[in-house]
């Protein structure tokens, strides 16, 4: 259907990838994986027309028909982010393309429209090429990945699970062959400095010959000496060698992990966080009725339902937003010891730096400390410390995020579809902070992977509570 030859995409200074060489073939399913900024939606610009690359060129079947779904879909403000994305999908399979083009089609998707969507995918008869940190649909899904990574594009034929235990063998091999190298290459050096010795000892002996009228044996002299030459080239060729290895582990490399330092207050030891009695929530209507709840410190709970049902509805009445009219009662805590965090780090100020920000919550600090807290969420360098928070990628606004949350705990933490657009190696961060995260949890998401990974989760089922709409 398609083929790609040298094809390379760069944003001013910055090179995303060159040389990538590849076919998209008939029923083919293709999933893009990278790091945020790797450039995964850009070749999906590029593979749709809709841009051009910045080298290489793409030869596609006369009269394709081509569909594409962006990551981010207009407002619509009747309509909710799971029903905005359902219908750019249909909209888009109504088109009947033979290559479907999807950017992160799952993000905002309930589980029932994810099942469906999975249906549909299975079923579809053309070329589908689709970014998605999803894993589910990942393992549902593709057949083939293409992995953006230090500026090369990797292609591996088969699922993504099977690519990750490639990558991991790889890895076990190349560590297992270094030390090798090391032992040879130490073993090398002493044999050269031997050769040399012997050497040096040749010519004194060879120079005293000659003072005292004898000539030196030439043919051992130079046997020496190629020996010499011989050890020096192994020794060459082994330090080649191991800078081939490092090169290749560095590719496959472990990801850097977050060891987070959470600095709780002093005197907060309140077991019950939230309560609620036969509460109701809603606008000029009760949306939600009939709600009991007690979130404990330290618990996790899951507000789960179908798009449209309340879930962040219920979070803002949480987060105490006038525009939510609350029924019942309730016993939440201040609102300074509410915290919230959505997919797009609003509480963010993006005028501000790392460092700022996180001294705007903890003034007392001191610039070492500062700095100590944002390298355990692997702001090591000075430039990332005093980047504005408008111009870190969107994995470092979380890791940000989530450092000013660790500074000073709140009581009851609230996330709202925190993981949507967010690379496999920065939702594991984000899995690896809350799961040690002290105080209560909720949280919002449909994404059955990330919830699983999160102990001791409780789940409260908002379907079970929508109200009838009069009139």
């Amino acid at each position: 259907m398609i083929q790609i030859e040298g094809l390379g995409v760069s944003h001013g200074r910055k090179i995303c990838f060159s040389g990538f060489n590849a076919t998209v073939a008939w029923g083919q399913r293709i999933a893009i994986l990278g790091d945020n900024g790797s450039g995964k939606s850009s070749l999906l610009n590029v593979l749709a027309g809709h841009a051009v690359p910045s080298e290489g060129v793409i030869h596609a079947v006369a009269d394709i028909r081509r569909a594409h779904v962006a990551q981010v879909q207009d407002d619509v403000a009747t309509l909710s982010g799971g029903e905005r994305v359902s219908l750019a999908l249909g909209s888009a399979l109504t088109s009947q393309p033979d290559l479907l083009l999807l950017d992160e089609p799952t993000n905002h998707l309930d589980i029932a429209n994810r099942r469906a969507l999975y249906r549909t995918l299975r079923q579809f008869g053309g070329a589908i090429v689709l970014v998605t940190h999803d894993m589910a649909l990942l393992d549902e899904t593709c057949d083939t990945i293409w992995h953006l990574e230090q500026g090369q594009v990797t292609v591996f034929e088969g699922r993504y699970r099977d690519y990750m235990a490639e990558r991991a063998l790889q890895r076990h091999a190349l560590e297992q062959a270094w030390p090798h190298t090391r032992r040879a290459a130490k073993s090398a050096h002493e044999a050269l400095m031997k050769e040399q010795e012997r050497a040096a000892h040749a010519r004194q002996h060879g120079a005293k010959s000659i003072e005292n009228g004898k000539w030196a044996t030439v043919k051992s002299l130079t046997k020496l000496e190629r020996s010499n030459t011989t050890a020096g080239r192994k020794q060459a060729d082994l330090r080649a060698q191991r800078q081939e290895i490092a090169s290749r582990l560095d590719q496959l490399r472990q990801p850097v992990t977050i060891v987070p330092h959470f600095h709780l207050p002093a005197g907060r030891g309140r077991d019950v966080v939230v309560q609620v009695s036969g509460g109701s929530v809603g606008y000029d209507f009760s949306l939600l009725g009939g709600l009991h709840m007690q979130l404990n410190q330290g618990e996790r709970m899951a507000f789960t339902g179908r798009n449209g049902c309340g879930k962040s509805t219920l979070a803002r009445a949480m987060l105490g937003d006038p525009a939510v009219r609350r029924g019942g009662d309730w016993l939440l805590p201040a609102p300074a010891q509410v915290g919230y965090l959505d997919q797009h780090y609003a509480t963010l100020n993006p005028a501000l730096s790392a460092i700022d920000a996180l001294r705007a919550v903890v003034p007392a600090w001191t610039e070492a400390r500062l700095r100590q807290h944002l390298a355990d969420f692997l702001f090591f360098d000075t430039q990332s410390v005093t980047t504005p928070a408008a111009q870190l990628s969107g994995g470092e606004r979380a890791r940000l995020a989530l450092a000013c949350i660790a500074a000073s705990p709140p009581s009851l933490l609230i996330l709202d579809e925190l993981t949507n657009n967010l690379d496999l190696t920065v939702r594991q961060h984000v899995i690896d902070v809350l799961r040690v995260y002290p105080g209560a949890m909720v949280l919002i998401s449909h994404d059955e992977h990330f919830l699983a990974q999160i102990d001791h989760l409780n789940r409260l089922d908002l379907d079970a509570l929508r109200l009838p709409v009069s009139g």
